[in-house]
């Protein structure tokens, strides 16, 4: 189980290194104004999230497998599946966010983008400290 634990680890840190890069590039390209600039934004936002869906199913697939292994319960776990939860209808919105980019449909501001950014490193303290402390 530790493996598993240690490949949880890895792939959470890795689709994580994701989630705070793509909104990142979001908030550049909702900057751009030349059409070179916005079609290499929008090659590079298409890639890292193509790259990042199956560091997630990773991640969520070890997770199960020790959820299911160690049997772990208790209140803290409640809030912190919710969290991945969040995480997840995040990760999926980026997608819709990208397509509107990629259409030219974006209607967002780049201070809308740098707020949206700052939301993965808010879920990941809550849910470092949920599994760490235990606080429940």
């Amino acid at each position: 189980m530790l493996w598993v634990k240690a490949l949880h680890i890895i792939f959470v840190t890795s689709w994580f290194a994701g989630l705070f890069y793509l909104p990142r590039l979001l908030v550049n390209h909702a900057m751009v104004t030349d059409s070179a600039t916005s079609d290499r934004l929008k090659m590079m936002e298409q890639k890292l999230y193509r790259f990042m869906l199956p560091l997630a199913l990773l991640a969520l697939g070890f997770g199960l497998w020790l959820w299911l292994g160690y049997g772990i319960s208790g209140r803290w776990m409640h809030p912190k599946l919710s969290l991945v939860l969040l995480l997840i209808g995040y990760h999926w919105y980026c997608g819709k966010l990208i397509a509107d980019f990629k259409s030219d449909k974006n209607t967002r501001s780049h201070v809308w983008y740098r707020w949206f950014n700052e939301l993965p490193v808010i879920v990941l303290t809550i849910i470092v400290i949920l599994v760490v402390v235990k606080p429940f």
